[in-house]
């Protein structure tokens, strides 16, 4: 990171960043294309899960290159200025790497969506009907690494 003074170096922060907000941008590689996606998702510890429709470009890019880099960032406000160029924003933000995977396993894919109710809701668990866990696509990135920035909090 270049500017390490606005570096994010206490995990429990960046564990805070990850358990508290509700949308990810998932970037992907389609072919020479960059793609980028927001998604809804839940964290839990050393993995992200989302959910998707079984067909469609993100799934289909995935199945070429698993290979992803997600961002979430939250704390967001605008801090005015009287000079035009003075103008900021303050955040927190977490940047990580991981390579996603389709879960196939019902457990799992209970377990993923459960993580992703508990964030939204702050409850837990969840009665998940039999037909609403077959006619979705559960996915979880397997987090390599991940880092934080924080400005003007």
């Amino acid at each position: 990171m270049r500017r390490s003074d606005k570096q994010i170096t206490d995990e429990h922060e960046i564990h805070d960043v990850l358990v508290t907000n509700h949308i990810c941008r998932i970037a992907m590689c389609d072919g020479k294309t960059p793609y980028l996606v927001p998604v809804d998702y839940g964290y839990d510890e050393s993995c992200i899960y989302f959910h998707s429709a079984g067909a469609g470009r993100k799934i289909d890019v995935l199945a070429q290159n698993d290979n992803v880099c997600f961002e979430i960032t939250d704390s967001i406000s605008m801090v005015e200025s009287e000079i035009a160029c003075g103008f900021s924003t303050s955040y927190r933000s977490v940047i990580g790497f991981g390579t996603a995977s389709i879960l196939t396993e019902e457990a799992e894919k209970r377990r993923g969506l459960m993580t992703i109710m508990r964030q939204h809701t702050g409850r837990s668990p969840w009665e998940i009907p039999a037909d609403r866990l077959n006619g979705v696509t559960v996915l979880k990135i397997d987090i390599d690494s991940v880092t934080g920035k924080t400005s003007g909090l």
